[in-house]
């Protein structure tokens, strides 16, 4: 069976809010523009997980009657405070005059993101744009010029051998005259056009970390509206690694509570999601959740190499925009404005070309249009945080930053520079401290497998593995010997094991579990795993993360 296909102005990859902020704005710059956007989550918001405190910057100028719209934005930032964590019960509350600027929210809105996303699909198809959730770009599409000419779906009903089932249907190509790419952190088909264009040759690597939230239905009395915490030190510090925590008390007596953990991390023994239930006991943590009521759990990386590490963004037939281009500031712990606006000035060079009635060029205006934005003054106002917090962990590394940005304000006339890529860092495990995490009590803390039963993670059981690996022999006969097979503790999931029977070891992947967070595809030291798109719609389905 061939392919059909469809032709578009447009097709944007991804509604998350880059993509979707691309849509809006190209259907409001002019509504003759056909515009379509595919999703591989199951609906708009189900892969979507984010803190989220929103800057509205963005928002503001895209839609500046956004409340009377009904844009999910109910609780206004009401405080700020930040703790440094001495160990499993001590703190210190940071004043907030030693706080870097950019860790202060005053007329930000603690969100969920994905019913964010979910209100701008609902404004995106109200201006025209086609929005096919359940879709996933599975290939990217070259003319014979080599310019990018489109995406194809996946196939649907291949089975794990590869066979075409009965009810086999193949993908839809889609055509278009551009080609946004907005698939968020380590874009499986923005990694591959990273590659076949070069577009990151004298950049800083990428760099990363993965971060594990869950919400919390928590007592009323505990519960304080707007409340914004955000933490560094333990239990991260414990292992030699870095990161911080969050804890931000949303509308109807909930809470959201994550970890973000820097993938920089040397120690193979080192498990983000035991780092995360270790850090819910905590008294500062454990003082609004006791009594509570876990109800979603969920996972992600995100991107935040900063502008050093950030790839060219255009090339023939298209552009990468939001987190597929590394748009995150990570000295504010926020992407979603940067990546909206990354994606409404995609509309502007997009709509501009088509009004010149040009198709498959290279938009090189958008690179000027990019730096003369608020976006990108932003981000190299605070472009040396990242790499001074991998120089010299969290204290010392926000004590320049408050230098930096506070006093300042990123002027300084050096760029550091962070060149040794996350999958590279780790130590051989023999070298390493192993590290005894305590069993979850089921009160706070819990295990992988009943917390990926409660992000909703769904894949048709019968289809092709997504999750790839170059070369079968590696992790028993590399990665486990020097590295105890990491995979088995970064994943989030319990998607990877070693397992031992009569003597012998394989190794296993259990891809029904994966939340779709990227970790394996950028932690594995070798990069032997690469995720690729599973069937449509596969993964988690997350409610409001």
């Amino acid at each position: 069976m061939e392919r059909e296909s469809m032709e578009y102005d447009v097709v944007i990859v991804g509604a998350g809010p880059a993509g979707l902020a691309a849509a809006c704005k190209l259907r409001q710059i002019n509504e003759d523009i056909s515009v379509c956007v595919v999703e591989k989550g199951s609906e708009v918001g189900a892969h979507i997980l984010s803190g989220a405190v929103f800057e509205p910057t963005a928002l503001n100028e895209l839609f500046p009657d956004w409340k009377e719209r009904g844009a999910p934005l109910e609780t206004a930032v009401k405080g700020d405070d930040i703790y440094v964590l001495r160990g499993p019960e001590k703190a210190i509350k940071v004043p907030g005059m030693l706080v870097p600027s950019t860790m202060h929210n005053e007329g930000n809105y603690i969100i969920s993101l994905g019913n964010l996303c979910r209100w701008l699909a609902e404004q995106a198809e109200a201006l025209g744009v086609e929005i096919f959730p359940g879709f996933a770009a599975a290939e990217v599409l070259y003319n014979e010029d080599g310019s990018v000419k489109g995406i194809a779906t996946g196939d649907m009903g291949v089975g794990a051998n590869r066979e075409h089932k009965d009810s086999y249907m193949p993908g839809m190509e889609l055509h278009a005259k551009y080609t946004l790419f907005a698939e968020g952190c380590r874009g499986h088909l923005g990694k591959q056009l990273i590659a076949k264009f070069s577009l990151d040759a004298g950049r800083d690597p990428q760099h990363y970390g993965i971060g594990i939230k869950e919400i919390w239905k928590v007592d009323s009395a505990k519960h304080q509206q707007g409340l914004v915490i955000h933490t560094a030190g333990w239990p991260l510090n414990e292992s030699g690694s870095a990161g911080g925590g969050f804890l931000y008390h949303l509308e109807d007596d909930q809470v959201v509570v994550g970890l973000i953990t820097d993938l920089a991390y040397s120690n193979p023994h080192v498990s983000p999601f035991d780092e995360f239930q270790r850090y819910k006991h905590h008294p500062v943590i454990k003082q609004y959740l006791e009594g509570g009521q876990r109800v979603a759990y969920g996972a992600r990386a995100i991107t935040k190499g900063g502008l050093q590490s950030q790839p060219k963004m255009t090339f023939p037939g298209g552009l990468l925009i939001g987190d597929d281009a590394g748009t995150l500031n990570f000295a504010k712990i926020k992407g979603n404005h940067t990546a909206m606006k990354s994606g409404m000035l995609a509309a502007e060079s997009v709509a501009e070309a088509l009004a010149a009635e040009r198709a498959g060029d290279e938009l090189t205006d958008y690179s000027e249009r990019y730096k003369n934005s608020w976006a990108w003054k932003e981000l190299h106002m605070q472009r040396n945080f990242g790499p001074a917090q991998h120089k010299w962990g969290n204290i010392l590394g926000s004590a320049y930053a408050f230098v930096d940005i506070n006093l300042f304000k990123g002027k300084l006339p050096w760029t550091l520079s962070d060149s040794k890529a996350d999958h590279a860092q780790l130590k051989p495990a023999a070298d390493c401290k192993k590290i005894n995490y305590p069993k979850p009590d089921g009160k706070l803390s819990f295990d992988k497998l009943s917390s990926v039963f409660i992000s909703n993670t769904n894949h048709e059981e019968d289809q092709p593995c997504h999750l790839t690996l170059k070369d079968s022999d590696i992790p028993l006969n590399h990665n486990l010997p020097i590295y105890d097979e990491p995979a088995q503790r970064y994943c989030p999931a319990g998607v990877y094991e070693v397992i031992e029977e009569a003597g012998n070891k394989r190794f296993q992947i259990n891809a029904q579990n994966c939340v779709h967070c990227k970790t394996c595809d950028i932690k594995d030291p070798t990069q032997n795993i690469v995720w690729i798109a599973p069937e449509d719609g596969g993964g988690p389905n997350y409610p409001n993360m």
